[in-house]
Parts: structure tokens; sequence; C-alpha cells
């Protein structure tokens, strides 16, 4: 960062959290942050379906959390303290953070409850995935973020939403683990019957209801493999990516919305770079809603 920049006066702030070593599958989500950062010098910063110019936003790149080689705790408390210190110092500065796997969303979200220690925190979650395997079997992997959260009392099941889940993807047993927590959870079937942008109104219309501050969190994985054929866990019947855009900006719009972040694309998997570019979009549009707060 320019240290001429007076960070009081910068709207957001992008962090990279370049780890892929807590992922159950094979990946390189260590090396997306900076694949993202050069597709975006592609895009233009203006917004022609909203009519919005995004330059007159002030964003400032803080580059990547280190990571250590081999030890993953090392790593998570390292993701933990760059949240701590951002909400401590700039607790007005929106955080957008690109992953990494999606194993940081827990050390985030516990980095931000640590400075705001009387907010309640609810998720809205766009994912193929519950993130609820046990962590005594997994460990803090990218599939345990929310379980994790919840036995944590970091946050309460009834305050995660998720949208996306579908196929045959999921164990039976999260399932059941989801009901007994109260997780609040839409099948993309169901959502593709009653709309993305009524199911994204009604996820933070309750969500609002009950939370002080509600964290974005989007996997890419709940991409159908034809958009996002680079990540980790593609899969079919996923959503469509104007879905997962009109999602992301209509949170973006959401006054309580004050964190996001996009986990598990390996751009070496990718083909031309298609989920990069679509991850960009992603992040630019929800930066258009934000900017039309």
């Amino acid at each position: 960062m320019n240290s001429n920049v007076d960070i009081q006066k910068v709207d957001a702030v992008v962090l990279g959290v370049p780890l892929s070593r807590s992922s159950i599958s094979a990946s390189a989500a260590s090396e997306t942050p900076d694949a993202i950062r050069r597709a975006w010098k592609y895009f233009s910063t203006y917004n022609l379906d909203e009519d919005v110019d995004l330059s007159e936003l002030r964003v400032v790149d803080l580059g990547d959390v280190k990571q250590h080689v081999t030890d993953i705790a090392k790593c998570h408390e390292n993701i933990r303290e760059a949240m701590k210190s951002m909400q401590q110092y700039h607790p007005g500065v929106l955080p957008v953070v690109l992953g990494g796997d999606h194993s940081i969303t827990a050390m985030l979200i516990k980095g931000w409850k640590e400075i705001h220690s009387t907010e309640r925190i609810g998720i809205l979650q766009l994912d193929t995935h519950f993130d609820l395997r046990d962590l005594s079997d997994n460990g803090p992997s990218n599939g345990t973020p929310i379980r994790n959260l919840i036995e944590s009392e970091t946050i309460k099941g009834e305050d995660v939403y998720n949208i996306g889940l579908h196929g045959f993807f999921n164990a039976k047993s999260l399932k059941e683990y989801a009901d007994q927590a109260g997780v609040n959870y839409t099948t993309m079937r169901q959502t593709r019957k009653q709309g993305i942008e009524n199911t994204i109104t009604l996820a933070l219309e309750e969500l609002s209801q009950k939370v002080d501050t509600i964290y974005l969190t989007v996997d890419m994985d709940v991409l159908d493999i034809s958009f996002g054929p680079g990540v980790p866990a593609s899969t079919p019947g996923g959503m469509y990516r104007d879905e997962l855009f009109e999602a992301v900006y209509m949170a973006g719009k959401h006054p309580k919305v004050k964190v996001m972040d996009m986990v598990c694309i390996d751009s070496y998997k990718d083909q031309n770079e298609i989920t990069i570019k679509t991850a960009v979009h992603t992040m630019l549009s929800f930066l258009t809603g934000y900017k039309q707060r």
C-alpha cells in the first residue's frame, strides 16, 4: 500500500489470503489472489448495466496475509490477526477478501468477533456445500468453517443462510447437523423456482432482523461447472453466472453487509480464465451494490 494513502478516507480494502493447504481437494487456491489482480486490469470501472462508475470508490489493495509454508495453524492465526487489525484501526472500511480456501472464513469472522465482541454476526453463504464437516475428522479445513464458527459459539446456527446447495455433494449427516443447529438453507432447485432476487431478498431481510453484521461468503464452487471450471470441487447443477452476479449485487446494496470474501478457485485448473474473470466480475458486482448504498 502506498504510504501516502490516508486509510481513513478509503471506502474499501482488498486483502489477499493465499492459503490452500487446508483444502480437502487438491488446490492451488493460494495462487488466486494474484490471478484475480492480473485479470482485474482488463475490466473497466464502469458498470453499464447499472450506469455506475466504480472509479469514484476509494479502494486500496493491502496485499496478502503472510502465510507459513507448512504450519496451517500459524496461517490461520495470521488471518485472524489481519482481520483484527483492520477492524481495530479502520472499522468503517469495507473488507473484500480474496481466498484461498474456505477455511479462511472461520478465521476472518473470529477476528471480526474479537473486536466487535457485542455484535451478533450472521452469514450469507453462497455454496454448493454445507461446510459443516466434523472438525475432529477434518481439522479446520475448507469443509468445516461454518461448523467451526457454530461450535466455537462465534455465531448461531440460525444466523447462517446458505443458498445454492444442490445435487449429490453433501452427506445426509451434514443435512441432519444443519437441521439440528438451525441452519437456514435453500437448495439451488428451490432458489430457481422462487427466483434468485426473491431468495436473496428474503435471506437479507430475515438476517437483518436478527444480527448486527452480515458477512457474505462466496464459495465459487456454487457455480455450475460450465461457469466455474476452475474450482477444486466443480459440480454440475450449480448456480448460473448471472444469478451469482445478481446475488452479490443485492448483498452489496444492503447496509448490514459489512464484509465479503470469495474463496475456492484453482487458477491452475481454470480454462481460459473463465472462473477467474467470473470472480472479478463477482467482486465488481458486489462493489457496484456497495457504491449504490
